[in-house]
C-alpha cells in the first residue's frame, strides 16, 4: 500500500512523506502508482518553477518521496504555494477514494 502523509500546520501543508508500493499491478504497469507518482512530482515541480520556492525535497527511485516547505513570508508564494499543495491533497484524496486497498492518505 502507498502511504501518504500530510502534515499540516495552521491549515497551511507543511510536508508530505509518500512511501510503499501500491501492489495494484507489477512494476512498470501499475497505473496506481504512476498516479501518485505523477501527482507528487508535478506539485513539487509546480513549487520549485511556479512558485519559486527553495525547499527541502527528496524523491528515490523506490517510490519514497519527501518534501518540507518553510515559512512563506511573501503573499503571492504563499496563495501559489496553497494551491497547488491543496490540489494535490485533493488528488491524492481522489485516487485514495477510487483505489482504497492501495492508496492512504493521513493527514
Amino acid at each position: 500500500m502507498i502511504t501518504c502523509t500530510f502534515q499540516r500546520e495552521d491549515g497551511m501543508i507543511k510536508s508530505l512523506v509518500v512511501s510503499g508500493h501500491s501492489g495494484y499491478d507489477e512494476i512498470g504497469k501499475d497505473i496506481v502508482c504512476a498516479s501518485v507518482s505523477s501527482l507528487t512530482i508535478a506539485a513539487v515541480n509546480g513549487l520549485i518553477e511556479y512558485v519559486k520556492l527553495d525547499f527541502y525535497y527528496k524523491v528515490n527511485e523506490d517510490g519514497f518521496l519527501e518534501f518540507r516547505i518553510p515559512e512563506i513570508y511573501d503573499e503571492k508564494q504563499f496563495i501559489r504555494a496553497k494551491a497547488i499543495l491543496e490540489t494535490l491533497y485533493l488528488g491524492l484524496k481522489s485516487i485514495e477514494n477510487e483505489y482504497k486497498s492501495f492508496v492512504n492518505v493521513v493527514g
